[in-house]
């Protein structure tokens, strides 16, 4: 343990407990133990995610076609009278209304509800593999949106 000595000469053995406390009630908890910050970069960064996704989306429609929209699913689309690029187009218009959303402010819960149901849905028809793992991380970030308590719980 480390001795600390205080103004009056006494010297006394620095403990664990003493650590919690000095970084949980001083200058620490105010950098950071932000509440505020911390949805900030929460949203910031499942927005960057979408935003990104979704403008490749748009660029890139055959290869999110050929990729990642399972057969199956193209024969469901046909039913609509709707092709795989329409619904990839679709998509990618989504996920940056999602990030837009988040960025913004407006209507945070409710693209977290959309986006919430649009992962789980893709985690449920793609199975699991190494991208799935990042989805379900995804999906976390919107449902602590979507649960957050407080002022910024206005739907």
């Amino acid at each position: 343990m480390t001795s600390i000595f205080f103004s009056a000469g006494r010297t006394r053995t620095l403990q664990f407990s003493d650590i919690f406390i000095i970084t949980h009630n001083t200058y620490f908890s105010q950098m950071f133990g932000s509440f505020g910050l911390s949805i900030f970069f929460l949203k910031l960064g499942l927005a960057a995610v979408f935003l990104w996704f979704g403008v490749d989306k748009l660029i890139h429609p055959s290869y999110w076609l050929n990729a990642w929209v399972p057969q199956w699913f193209l024969g469901v689309l046909a039913k609509f009278g709707t092709d795989g690029t329409q619904f990839v187009y679709a998509n990618g218009i989504f996920e940056i209304l999602v990030g837009v959303s988040l960025l913004s402010g407006i209507l945070v819960k409710f693209f977290s509800f959309l986006a919430a149901v649009f992962l789980l849905s893709v985690i449920l028809s793609v199975g699991l593999n190494e991208v799935i793992v990042r989805d379900i991380g995804l999906l976390g970030g919107f449902l602590a949106l979507l649960f957050l308590p407080g002022r910024n719980s206005r739907f």
